[in-house]
């Protein structure tokens, strides 16, 4: 079933730390990965990253693979400057606030393709 990130954030109570003007994305699964080389080799464009990683380099993966959204899990702060950045490369970040295992089963609960 495809969803919007408005969507998920409503059911799940995520919070969205940038890009609001972009959550009417659809979408298209989730990826799971800590480590960006996985991230950049095996997300595709549309894809959900589930992550704990909130550094700058986040966002330009997240571009680069033209990603629906990060979402940031273990209750982890995001910097001002990595949110700025996130808004300049349109990139929309969420926060969970639960863990990586909790938050990729309940997705899959909802977006199961």
């Amino acid at each position: 079933m495809k969803i919007s990130l408005n969507n998920l954030k409503e059911k799940l109570n995520y919070e969205c730390l940038s890009g609001e003007a972009w959550l009417d994305r659809v979408v298209d699964g989730a990826y799971v990965s800590d480590l960006l080389s996985d991230v950049m080799g095996k997300a595709e464009p549309g894809m959900i990253w589930i992550t704990s990683q909130v550094h700058k380099n986040i966002v330009a993966v997240a571009s680069l693979k033209e990603l629906s959204a990060i979402i940031v899990v273990n209750e982890r702060k995001v910097d001002p400057e990595v949110l700025e950045q996130a808004e300049l490369e349109e990139v929309a970040i969420l926060a969970s606030g639960k863990p990586a295992f909790e938050t990729a089963g309940e997705l899959y609960q909802i977006i199961r393709l």
